[in-house]
């Protein structure tokens, strides 16, 4: 294997479980919360900060740039673009060790100019989602359908403020997956054949 790949997933599509299994079945690295801590050792700010990364002021992050000049002013920047900057930082690091499959934290747009790597989509169908959220991750089923949708929109908010691109918009990758239309385990089988087959094109 020697690609890199994102995984980009809908709340409650079962994404980063894939993305494990993924990760395991091919052999490589896999990088989710590690992120977080790396980045948060590397750049002193605290790890609280940076999982609440999401919650960003009003205008774009290129406005942001345009306001202090270049990555070289990040001093001046918002503390949420300086987070940005820095996480960034660390997936490409990680992307220069090897191959491994990144989760989330726009990595597939973070590494575009990298030439190996395979971005993947995943999502689901509301029900299995509202399912899912209420047994993994204790939701109150009362609630669950609107916080699947608030936790998407603040996933896209935050795509969308950094990269200027739609998020889920399938253009934006090699491959956008129901992972229930087939099942989890199927749904990692097909990433995987996939990726082989990319590698050896």
């Amino acid at each position: 294997m020697n690609s890199i790949i994102t995984i980009s997933r809908q709340y409650g599509s079962g994404g980063r479980f894939i993305a494990k299994l993924l990760a395991e079945k091919l052999g490589i690295p896999y990088y989710d919360n590690e992120l977080i801590t790396m980045a948060a050792k590397e750049s002193g700010y605290s790890e609280a900060i940076f999982e609440k990364a999401e919650q960003l002021s009003t205008h774009s992050f290129l406005y942001s740039l345009s306001m202090f000049g270049s990555t070289d002013g990040i001093y001046g920047l918002p503390l949420a673009d300086k987070v940005y900057i820095a996480q960034s930082e660390i997936i490409k690091k990680c992307a220069d060790k090897g191959p491994c499959v990144i989760v989330g934290r726009c990595s597939d747009y973070v590494l575009k100019d990298y030439e190996n790597v395979i971005d993947f989509f995943i999502y689901s169908d509301e029900k299995s989602k509202v399912e899912r959220a209420i047994k993994y991750y204790g939701i109150d089923p009362d609630k669950a359908a609107s916080e699947l949708r608030k936790k998407d929109k603040k996933r896209a908010n935050y795509y969308n403020y950094y990269t200027s691109q739609s998020w889920g918009d399938f253009s934006n990758y090699h491959l956008s997956i129901n992972s229930d239309a087939i099942g989890i385990e199927a749904t990692v089988d097909i990433l995987a054949a996939f990726a082989k087959a990319h590698d050896n094109k």
